[in-house]
């Protein structure tokens, strides 16, 4: 009889890619049995601002964190806040740069992603990320031609995971929130090479996200009908209505991790540029 999994969540603060801190992060998890992490990524946190966020998302998730940040100053509130929360943090890389300076007996540069070869494919993903960031929950409309694929859905269907994934990979992706009585951005509309795919889940599970997000940040404002489950019936049909008269593929997120959805939107990112290439 099999073991049932235990889930844990798993922060990942880094002030470059993030790649560094998922290899230490999976190759770490794979030593325990029956034990799935469920990542927060969080690449190029430079800024208080962007640190803001990250914190959000651990206070209402509380985990493990562990973080590459070289400024000092990022580095110690993201400690300092990790302390008030009680939750365990770690720079994974200042052992080995303790080491490092021991032996050496050298000073540390401070060089942010200094761990990467400045190639064609490192910069590909540092645009990737840098746009994904840019045009985040419907950030920056006027942008989104620039886009390789585009995500809309609904409220916490995972829209900025999965675009973050795919931008660790060199994918331009962008996210558009689509709300209840507010129209589509029209900009949106009259994407014609874009990739436009949307993102569902069931009524129960899309709930069940939301009723936790309300609870752990202990929020007074949020309207009723964020929660009511006829409501999120609705706003479901409503991204099926809409990605069916603009013929969008839709993936349901119910019972997928991040990575198995990114892998079906690559997959179909791969035959909608066979299909423009074949038609000239």
């Amino acid at each position: 009889m099999s073991k049932s999994r235990h889930y844990f969540h798993l922060h990942l603060v880094s002030d470059s890619t993030g790649e560094t801190l998922m290899t230490v992060a999976r190759a770490a998890t794979a030593q325990y049995e029956n034990i799935q992490e469920i990542e927060h990524v969080y690449p190029l946190v430079r800024s208080h601002k962007q640190l803001d966020r990250v914190v959000s998302e651990i206070e209402a998730a509380p985990g493990i964190v562990l973080y590459t940040l070289v400024d000092e100053d990022i580095s110690q509130r993201l400690e300092r806040i990790c302390r008030e929360l009680g939750v365990p943090f770690v720079n994974i890389l200042d052992p080995v740069f303790d080491v490092f300076q021991s032996y050496l007996n050298v000073t540390q540069t401070h060089r942010v992603g200094g761990q990467h070869e400045l190639d064609a494919e490192y910069f590909r993903r540092m645009e990737a990320l840098n746009y994904t960031m840019m045009h985040d929950d419907g950030q920056l409309w006027d942008g989104l031609k620039a886009a390789d694929i585009v995500l809309v859905g609904i409220s916490r269907t995972s829209k900025t995971p999965t675009c973050i994934y795919l931008a660790n990979r060199g994918i331009k992706a962008a996210n558009v929130p689509l709300i209840p009585n507010i129209p589509v951005p029209h900009q949106l509309l009259e994407l014609k090479e874009t990739l436009i795919v949307g993102l569902v889940a069931s009524a129960e599970r899309i709930q069940q996200i939301r009723r936790n997000r309300v609870l752990s940040l202990a929020s007074e404002t949020y309207n009723d009908t964020y929660v009511d489950r006829k409501e999120i019936a609705q706003e479901i049909n409503m991204t099926r209505r809409l990605c069916a008269e603009n013929s969008w593929p839709i993936i349901d997120v119910t019972r997928r991790s991040v990575e198995e959805t990114a892998a079906e939107i690559l997959t179909l990112y791969r035959d909608h540029k066979s299909q423009a290439a074949a038609n000239g």
